[in-house]
């Protein structure tokens, strides 16, 4: 089993968009068993708050739940037992540094797994979850894709 970690701020918008969003597209192409994938902040501003409500609309308008998540903080054994630990933007790594350890090489931007070195822009402040969710789909497509071929 291959194991994801999402990792942003405040696990209210893009990690958990990722999250359900990778979900959604393994269980379609049949490989939910394959990966056990979860999301996490690196602050503790929104710990026990539930997903953000422009990520639960968006999700919702694909027909992706996000019933039952709150946020939760990345741990030390997060790094240890996670296989990626997949970050939105470098403030994230920058925040993730000290739970890493001898981890650095988990860790990857979502759109490194399409070619692009650029951040998930973090719709908490610009307010535009579409942009935000065409970025993760798009990221989380490449990596799902990648993730299978390897393991194929």
């Amino acid at each position: 089993m291959i194991r994801i970690l999402f990792i942003c701020h405040g696990n209210i918008c893009r990690s958990p968009m990722a999250e359900f969003v990778f979900r959604d597209l393994a269980e379609k192409r049949g490989a939910a068993e394959t990966f056990f994938v979860r999301s996490a902040a690196t602050s503790t501003e929104e710990l026990g708050n539930p997903v953000h409500p422009g990520t639960r609309r968006i999700l919702a308008q694909h027909g992706i739940s996000t019933a039952g998540k709150v946020s939760v903080r990345i741990t030390k054994n997060d790094c240890d037992s996670f296989d990626h630990l997949v970050i939105m933007d470098e403030n994230n790594r920058r925040n993730l540094a000290p739970f890493l350890e001898n981890n650095g090489h988990k860790v990857s931007l979502l759109l490194n797994w399409c070619g692009e070195t650029r951040a998930i822009a973090d719709p908490w402040f610009t307010g535009n979850f579409e942009a935000t969710y065409r970025d993760v789909l798009r990221g989380c497509t490449a990596m799902l894709d990648k993730l299978l071929t390897k393991k194929g």
